[in-house]
């Protein structure tokens, strides 16, 4: 495996790293299972609903299904979550109960809470031998696995980095040669690309899981982390004025379709690949298989988003030069779970190269081995922007209050949505939505020290 392609797609900095990668022998054969007896036995799986491939992850469902069936004879049904939110709360569920699902699969953001709770299995060499070894996986995935290499609980499933899609033909004809590289760029050519319902920039203010980011990087960029050791700092004028920002948009700059105060990320897709847009930002590669058959194939790229925040030309000194949260799921095997050794054969087939390079070509998902992951950048130079954006990316913290700090962050919005609607947002209103999250957030940090 080639030194560069290891830096790259890990997004790790040090040649030592990519020596440990480089020497790494995976023990993947594609097999999940091998001589796993799973006779008359069921796993329950937890995973997080796909917007855009529906029909697709319920396929790739069944498929799972009759292979882990064929290699242990056991059964596997899958269950699934539509936001942020229900995921809190199912796993609130089950370790109040003491029952639920043997199997998670969560998004890095919702592993310090999972961990947090004790009750999920913590990763030993004994676990790790069973899903093929630690070393196979790319190292930046591991980033969100635990608070320490001691205490991980989170196996990496897949890698998620965020960037922007943009119409070339649209940027080209409006004399722009390059992607912004500020948030006051952004906004500025999203003007110049707005004409007739043609929109400089499509969004998804009703998504479940996409708004926040938004604020978290332009936060980060400026120098206030939202949750600063002790002190969270959601009321933090810095936060303020990237709601702002984000809301202006579509009150202020008018550069958003109107329509999108209710549209989910598939819908902020769907309009981007039908040419109704010139940027698509907060995109993953999961979008790649939509855009590559719509009426835009050959017509867009991806670029990194923005890493100066609103107001500023440069990068302040506190500021960390975020493109994107460390992004993915990782997969927690439950405590209570009955059937733990199962249920790592069943993780040790989800993690397989074969699976991995699937759900590349099924999802857009950038795999979390190394030989897949090598391989897909090898296959995919138009990925370049998301193996930089990865090797950019910051991790959200890891505490077990940051559950309670993203909802909050994704209710300010859903709460803004009817005045969205209106056309404008009143600040003595978002100030108070963001007082109330603080409320929220801290005492939620109280609650973990």
């Amino acid at each position: 495996m080639k030194k560069s392609t290891l830096i790259a797609i890990a997004g790790v900095a040090t040649l030592s790293l990519a020596l440990q990668g480089c020497s790494s022998t995976s023990n993947d054969s594609g097999s999940g299972a091998g001589s796993t007896d799973g006779a008359g036995k069921t796993l329950t799986v937890m995973m997080q609903a796909n917007g855009i491939y529906p029909d697709e992850q319920k396929q790739w469902f069944s498929d799972i299904s009759a292979e882990f069936k064929k290699e242990t004879g056991a059964e596997v049904v899958f269950e699934t979550f539509a936001s942020s939110a229900e995921e809190l709360t199912k796993i609130q569920t089950s370790v109040t109960s003491g029952q639920g699902p043997d199997i998670y699969s969560l998004g890095t953001t919702f592993t310090p809470t999972a961990a947090a709770t004790g009750a999920f299995v913590t990763l030993t060499d004994k676990e790790w031998d069973l899903v093929g070894g630690r070393d196979r996986f790319v190292p930046a995935t591991l980033q969100m696995s635990g608070a320490s290499e001691s205490t991980e609980v989170g196996i990496p499933f897949s890698s998620r980095p965020f960037v922007m899609s943009y119409n070339t033909e649209l940027l080209s004809a409006a004399g722009i040669d390059k992607p912004a590289t500020t948030w006051d760029e952004f906004a500025s050519q999203a003007k110049k690309l707005t004409s007739g319902d043609v929109y400089g920039i499509s969004l998804a203010y009703a998504d479940g899981f996409d708004p926040w980011k938004f604020i978290w990087a332009m936060s980060v960029q400026a120098g206030n982390p939202i949750l600063d050791g002790k002190t969270a700092r959601l009321d933090d004028p810095v936060t303020l004025k990237a709601y702002e920002t984000y809301f202006g948009w579509l009150t202020k700059d008018q550069v958003v379709d109107p329509q999108s105060v209710s549209w989910k990320s598939s819908q902020a897709i769907a309009a981007f690949s039908e040419g109704k847009a010139a940027y698509l930002p907060m995109a993953t590669g999961t979008s790649k298989v939509t855009l590559d058959n719509s009426s835009v194939a050959g017509k867009y790229a991806y670029a990194v988003m923005p890493t100066i925040p609103p107001g500023s030309t440069t990068l302040p000194s506190d500021g960390k030069a975020a493109t994107s949260i460390i992004s993915g799921d990782n997969i927690v095997v439950a405590n209570y779970s009955e059937n733990q050794e199962l249920a790592f054969a069943l993780v040790k087939l989800l993690t397989s190269d074969s699976v991995q390079q699937d759900r590349f070509t099924l999802f857009g998902e950038l795999p979390t081995s190394q030989d897949a992951a090598a391989k897909v950048q090898t296959d995919n130079p138009e990925l370049e922007a998301l193996i930089k954006s990865s090797a950019q990316s910051v991790g959200t913290p890891f505490s077990g209050a940051w559950g309670d700090t993203q909802n909050e962050l994704v209710n300010v919005v859903t709460q803004t949505l009817p005045s969205l609607s209106s056309g404008s947002v009143n600040q003595g209103d978002l100030k108070s939505l963001l007082g109330s999250a603080q409320d929220v957030a801290q005492t939620a940090l109280d609650k973990v020290r």
